[in-house]
């Protein structure tokens, strides 16, 4: 059996902190290998790329979620009541909810359409030119999310929620204040969801018809049959609220790469509908989303002729082995022909997990997320003239979660055309 290699530094919490994304691939090409270990916050763990270690992460029983993720990063992103903190029959059951929920052709449909009405609304309003395309996005994800899930609009507060939202996102790679800030935004919106399910299970919120929050609230049982807690369901209607509301990330990261890709953005503006899903699947593959995923083996095992222990802290380079060259030749190119695909269920295209959701911990909304941004690509080809800037936006790797830099625009280009008009005018 090989021994792991190790890197030369003691701890690798600073270096993390500085590179971000590129900090685990960059040591596995400096050391040869698809592990490697090293200290986190001084903790030892072992940091891996590759589709094996993808199928070792999403296809098989020896891992588990619970106690791989900062406690921070944990209360951001999921929780420890919520369905990715569970294994075997647990996770199985909890999982099956969220898939008829979010996998439905049906389900999906009515999301889109709410998301397609929210945003039309936004930017029909005609004393606006300019829009800051990340706000813009998450506040009309929001809106559609909450409208599908079931939540009454007089229940809710869009704005504050979307902020909420984007605040827990865009704190999860952060320490101290901002940090703290987002968990108290956190609480908060728990606290509201808390209160949305205690009126609908004593009746004075009236759920008509079937919907998430129904589902949730009222049908799901558990494995040992029991309805889920107040608390429970409140964090799962955050689960669904909150990675809905993140789908506004990869809308920036989609109009950034129509922007550098003015090709395909006149042959989208008429038709090609067909090569839609390639362009969106090379967006997830190529931009930065999740840089890793954390995982704890629940048993010793020797792994590529590795032996590893139980307990061993993973984390699983999502980012790196998405941009590996030997599965994805010229990794640095924007090629939406490469035919990448969630539906392929395999443990190489992996911004969102590998393998299939019905089995294992890959996330149950990428179809959600592609057909979210295959109709925001028609929004912004098709419905209304606009022009997106700077496609020149620097984004940043070592900060996670990535974002562009300066934030990405869109101008509604007859808008402004008019408003120059006017202002000659005068």
């Amino acid at each position: 059996m090989k021994s792991v290699p190790r890197t030369s530094s003691f701890d690798s919490t600073l270096a993390l902190l500085r590179e971000g994304y590129t900090f685990i691939s960059a040591r596995c090409d400096e050391l040869g290998s698809d592990i490697f270990q090293t200290r986190l916050m001084l903790r030892p763990v072992l940091c891996m790329r590759g589709e094996a270690a993808a199928q070792l992460f999403y296809d098989s029983e020896d891992v588990t979620r619970v106690g791989s993720m900062p406690w921070t990063v944990l209360r951001l992103l999921q929780d420890k009541h919520s369905v990715q903190q569970l294994d075997g029959e647990r996770h199985r059951q909890r999982k099956a909810m969220f898939i008829d929920l979010a996998m439905s052709d049906n389900e999906i449909a009515a999301l889109v359409d709410r998301f397609r009405d929210h945003w039309l609304s936004q930017v029909g309003d005609p004393e606006t030119v300019r829009f800051d395309l990340r706000q813009l996005a998450n506040l009309a994800l929001t809106k559609a999310s909450a409208d599908w899930i079931g939540i009454p609009g007089s229940s809710r507060d869009d704005r504050r929620l979307a902020a909420s939202l984007a605040r827990m996102i865009d704190s999860t790679g952060s320490f101290g204040p901002s940090a703290w800030i987002a968990l108290m935004s956190r609480r908060r919106t728990e606290r509201w969801l808390a209160s949305i399910v205690e009126a609908v299970r004593d009746g004075s919120l009236d759920v008509s018809g079937e919907c998430a929050l129904k589902t949730i609230c009222l049908l799901y049982r558990d494995v040992d049959g029991r309805a889920l807690s107040t608390e429970a369901a409140a964090v799962e209607l955050l689960n669904l609220l909150r990675p809905i509301s993140a789908i506004s990330r990869w809308i920036v990261f989609l109009a950034l790469a129509l922007a550098r890709n003015t090709d395909w953005q006149e042959r989208f503006r008429g038709g090609h509908d067909k090569e839609i899903e390639g362009f969106v699947e090379e967006v997830r593959r190529l931009y930065p989303f999740f840089p890793f995923v954390g995982a704890r083996l629940r048993k010793d095992l020797v792994w590529q002729g590795h032996p590893l222990g139980k307990d061993d802290w993973l984390l699983l380079d999502l980012y790196g082995t998405t941009h590996d060259a030997r599965l994805f030749p010229r990794p640095a190119v924007f090629n939406p022909k490469r035919e990448s695909s969630w539906r392929n269920g395999d443990f190489r295209f992996i911004p969102q997990g590998g393998g299939r959701p019905e089995t294992s911990h890959r996330c149950p909304g990428e179809k959600m997320t592609v057909a979210i941004l295959q109709e925001t690509l028609k929004l912004i080809c098709r419905s209304r003239p606009v022009r997106i800037t700077p496609a020149d936006a620097n984004i940043p790797l070592g900060s996670i979660p990535a974002s562009p830099a300066p934030p990405v625009s869109i101008i509604l280009a007859h808008t402004e055309a008019n408003a120059v008009a006017a202002r000659s005018r005068r």
